[in-house]
Order: structure tokens, then sequence, then C-alpha cells
């Protein structure tokens, strides 16, 4: 475990480098879904040089930071329903051995932070576009939607998976060489 002053500058500079992804998302409107997932994987680095509550910390100042900066709330919400805990949740559920299983609890907590997120999204704020959006792909367009979401998210893991093995393999070493 490191010193307190570590993990106080590197929580910081990761909650920055989260924060300025999820500005940029209100920038640039067309990475309104990519920003909040970079975002997320930075919280990686958090947990693997801190510690779990650490990243936890992080990702709920990240998440509070958001709301006030970002000018693209939606993007702000992607990354507190979606994107930002599930770096963090991982590492509890990569400890499922049994695969079809850990595979099924992940998919059961993307589907349920993904309709709360719609839910949230079209009764407490209000937009109702989403709805009239859905409509427009016919009476399917909801379940097609979300199974191309779900499709995502299983690439959105894999990929997880291998930013974390190289951060590991790869960036780990040669900072620890530095010091």
């Amino acid at each position: 475990m490191r010193d307190k002053s570590y993990r106080v500058a590197l929580g910081g500079i990761i909650s920055a480098l989260c924060l300025v992804t999820m500005f940029l998302a209100g920038i640039i409107s067309a990475l309104y879904l990519v920003l909040p997932l970079i975002a997320g994987v930075l919280l990686l680095i958090i947990v693997e040089e801190v510690s779990i509550s650490w990243a936890l910390l992080t990702y709920i100042s990240v998440s509070l930071l958001s709301i006030f900066i970002t000018a693209d709330k939606e993007a702000a919400l992607i990354f507190i329903m979606l994107f930002g805990h599930y770096p963090i949740l991982r590492f509890y559920l990569q400890k499922i051995r049994f695969r079809p299983l850990r595979f099924l609890l992940k998919q059961s907590v993307f589907n349920a932070c993904a309709l709360g997120f719609f839910y949230i999204t079209v009764y407490v704020f209000g937009i109702k576009q989403m709805i009239e959006d859905m409509n427009d792909f016919g009476r399917y367009g909801s379940y097609v939607l979300l199974a191309v979401c779900n499709v995502i998210f299983v690439l959105y893991d894999f990929n997880l998976d291998t930013v974390y093995k190289v951060y590991i393999k790869r960036i780990m070493p040669r900072f620890k060489k530095k010091r």
C-alpha cells in the first residue's frame, strides 16, 4: 500500500483526466458515449495502484463533479450509471470462477443499469425524445437497441480486460523502474 500523499495525488490526477474527458463529451457531442467509457477505463489505474475503496471515492467525486462541469448531462449520466462504476465492480465479478455465471451476472448488472438509465432519463429528466426515437424503429425497436447495447457491453468488457493486461505487463513496469 502506498503512502497517503501518493494516493491523494494519483486520485487527483485520475479525477482530473476523467473530468477532462467528461468535459470533452459536452464539446464533441459525437463522442458522448465513447468519452464516458474512456473515463471509466481510467479508474482501472486507481484500482490497481491504490485500492478498490479509493477507486470508489474517485468514482463518486468524478460523478458529482461531472454533473456540474459537463455540458452534456446525458454523458454524465452514462458515466454515472453505466461505465463509471463497472471497472470497480468488475474486479469482484472476475473472482467468480464459473464463467457462465460470471457472464450472466455481468449482463444482469449492465441490463439493470441500462434500464435504470433509460427510466431516469425519460421520467426524471423528462427527455421524452428517447421514446419518440425508439418508436421510429417500430414495435421491437427498444428490444433491438437493448440487444445491440449488450453486444457493445460485451466488447467493452473484453477491452477492459485487454487494457488491464496491457497496463499490468507494459505500462506499470516502466513506472516501477523509475522509482
